[in-house]
């Protein structure tokens, strides 16, 4: 372990999920003590497995210590000089030869802000490309453009997460967070000790799922007929809020009659569940005095994922559950920084602070922050799988930073072809992913106890983690990567290492925008362990619940958006008889590139398997443990057999957590959604057989 910055306890926040955890690292003796953090508001102290043994990743034997250039078919050692030059070199071609958009840049969710920030600018300065998107898209990319599109500004949580379980009932779709979130669980069960009502949405009879008062098990892909149907028997039965309608809301009666299109017997015929449990959710819903909805990938993670996350808005608005303490919609981020890594700049489409990168004034704003013209900044981008299947061809050359594609993006062996096609490929991380072991140079990068910046929990919540101990000596930061390569590409100044430097200028490149962070500092932070965005000034007290008021549109009402039931993009047919899901679970973290590298967490989710059920694997003559083939149109993926009752007969189930003939993404297909550009993880027909073993 490296040298220790200090031998006293440090508080900071897990590298993990969303949630963003609290805890505090004690250096002592050449390791690291994770220690809970009971103060902290969002998780009390409570850590869950990968938590707990973060800091075996800042083991110099499982971690990239020191630059790699490749030579031939190899990567060698080299020195920063070398391999900053050879970058600098290679993203200069590219643009000399190919024009500026011939250069890509890919980014991530983990990223802090100031990271994040720094990666949106250099592209857009320092490179002079539009193509830059990031590993968020995947994420909650529909959640945010219905957000959007609804309430006229995104922030995945619009309360705090302690008020859920002080409301009356929650629906909880296309979530485990027994394993995806455990420390979070402890919300949905004082809820239920408090009195109120759990339902959750899910195809699967998971550990959550266990947990609730009734279970809802549709078929993947048909969650948007779920939420319709439900919103029809609301006004069916004269359930809706009229009031609140009328004085807070604008197009109901269109969003109104595309629901009624959805009878509960259609509804029943296309989802699978009972006309029963529909009337039942309604009357758990509707008979609490306050109700919630929070969705996660499940529904998002779909061609249609916008209109869904729509409709169970509209479910929202229509009863009055939204803009009232303890009542609304949230969107449970997945990745650690997935909503401020979407704020302020890395997004194809977006400026810092949440502004529209076509919108002229934001385009001022940001302009005369960075020192440059408006119009030297070009316009939007390709989404993040456009921008993956064009490289080798539009985009000859790649500057990649906490992302692992080769194993997290759909349709994987396709975008790990066109990975390995492209002129140039530069990767950034703290471990040998999968991507980075294709790359011609690799460079070594600090992690969450190494350094200082601030990220943005799934609340809203500004966070900021701090440095605890010394990274290896062959390790930089992030932010002292672009700071080279931004002198190497002509730009010597703005570009700062320092992430509280590069934090201010993110609180005046964001100032006036949606996400405003320009009344936040690390003093603020700190003292008061978080600070709401937006906050628009240093005296403002943070905004932990938006829209009580007043909702962020224009006349600050609320929009009905008309949605209707679609197949998805890919249904089971003769060929492809059976639906595939994919997920999480506990013991690992989006592609593994960081926990496939713990021993404790191995030892308990060692690798990928399929979930299916045992009538399906009878009809099949699959039985437990043995190797199934899982077919799709985009490829094939083998793993064992686990036999479980809890999950529909209809589909079987993969994690996505490792490379190699277990990928599931390989099967995924890789339709987006018109509005959010949202790949459809979540569901695609595919074919079983057993195995050679």
């Amino acid at each position: 372990m490296n040298a220790d910055v200090t031998t006293r306890t440090v508080d900071t926040h897990c590298p993990y999920c969303s949630l963003q955890c609290g805890m505090s690292l004690r250096p002592e003796q050449g390791t690291v003590q994770v220690v809970e953090r009971p103060d902290f508001p969002v998780n009390r102290g409570a850590l869950c497995g990968k938590g707990r043994t973060a800091a075996e990743v800042l083991d110099q034997r499982v971690r990239l210590t020191e630059p790699l250039v490749r030579d031939g078919g190899t990567l060698r050692p080299a020195t920063w000089d070398e391999a900053l030059d050879r970058i600098a070199a290679g993203l200069h071609d590219a643009r000399t030869v190919y024009g500026n958009d011939a250069v890509g840049v890919f980014g991530g969710g983990g990223l802090t802000n100031e990271k994040a920030y720094a990666l949106g600018k250099f592209a857009r300065v320092a490179l002079g490309t539009s193509q830059i998107d990031y590993n968020g898209r995947f994420c909650m990319s529909s959640a945010a453009a219905a957000h959007g599109r609804a309430f006229g500004l995104d922030r995945g949580m619009p309360f705090p997460l302690a008020d859920v379980a002080r409301t009356g009932c929650v629906i909880l779709v296309g979530s485990n967070l027994a394993e995806t979130m455990p420390p979070a669980l402890r919300y949905l069960t004082e809820l239920r000790e408090n009195g109120g009502k759990l339902i959750v949405v899910d195809p699967r009879r998971t550990k959550t799922a266990e947990a609730a008062d009734l279970h809802l098990a549709p078929r993947p892909g048909t969650d948007l007929a779920l939420a319709l149907g439900l919103l029809h028997l609301v006004v069916a039965q004269g359930r809706t809020d009229e009031a609140f309608i009328a004085e807070r809301t604008t197009g109901w009666p269109e969003a109104r009659a595309a629901a009624m299109a959805h009878w509960p017997e259609l509804v029943e015929r296309i989802t699978g569940v009972p006309v029963p449990e529909l009337r039942e959710a309604v009357a758990l819903f509707c008979d609490a005095d306050s109700s919630m909805v929070l969705t996660a990938r499940g529904p998002e993670q779909q061609a249609k994922g916008t209109d869904t996350v729509g409709a169970w808005i509209n479910l929202c608005l229509a009863t009055g559950r939204a803009g009232r303490e303890l009542s609304g919609y949230g969107c449970l981020t997945g990745q650690g920084n997935g909503q401020g890594g979407r704020e302020h700049g890395q997004k194809a489409d977006q400026l810092p602070g949440y502004r529209k990168l076509d919108d002229p004034a934001a385009r001022e704003h940001v302009a005369a922050v960075w020192g440059v013209s408006p119009d030297s900044l070009p316009g939007p981008g390709r989404s993040a799988y456009e921008l993956l299947d064009s490289l080798g061809t539009d985009v000859r050359a790649l500057l990649l930073m906490g992302s692992n594609p080769v194993v997290s993006a759909p349709r994987a062996a396709h975008v790990e072809e066109r990975i390995r096609s492209l002129d140039f490929l530069a990767v950034a991380d703290v471990v040998l992913s999968e991507t980075a072991a294709l790359a011609d140079v690799v460079l070594p990068v600090t992690q969450w106890a190494e350094e200082t910046g601030t990220t943005t929990n799934l609340e809203g919540r500004v966070l900021l983690r701090r440095r605890a101990v010394d990274p290896p000596p062959g390790v930089r930061t992030d932010l002292a990567v672009l700071n080279g390569l931004a002198a190497r590409l002509g730009h010597e100044k703005g570009f700062p290492a320092d992430p509280e430097e590069v934090f201010e200028e993110l609180r005046r490149a964001s100032e006036g925008g949606a996400a405003d962070y320009s009344g936040i500092s690390y003093r603020r932070i700190a003292s008061e362990d978080g600070v709401f965005w937006p906050c628009p000034e240093e005296t403002h007290p943070g905004t932990p619940r938006l829209f009580l008021d007043r909702f962020a549109t224009p006349d600050g009402r609320a929009r009905f958006v008309p949605v209707s039931h679609r197949a998805s993009s890919e249904e089971a047919d003769a060929e492809y008889p059976v639906l595939l899901t994919t997920g999480r679970v506990l013991a690992q973290y989006q592609s593994g590139a960081q926990t496939r590298r713990v021993a404790e967490l191995n030892a308990a989710a060692p690798g990928p398997f399929v979930q299916i059920h045992p009538l399906l694997a009878e009809r099949y003559g699959i039985g437990e443990g043995d190797r199934v083939a899982v077919e799709s149109r985009r490829g094939r993926a083998v793993a064992p057999a686990r036999l479980t009752g809890t999950i529909r007969s209809d589909t079987v189930f993969m994690p996505f957590h490792w490379p190699g003939e277990g990928r599931a993404n390989t099967l995924t297909n890789p339709a987006l959604d018109p509005t959010s550009r949202m790949p459809e993880f979540k569901v695609c027909a595919v074919r079983l057989s057993r195995a050679a073993d």
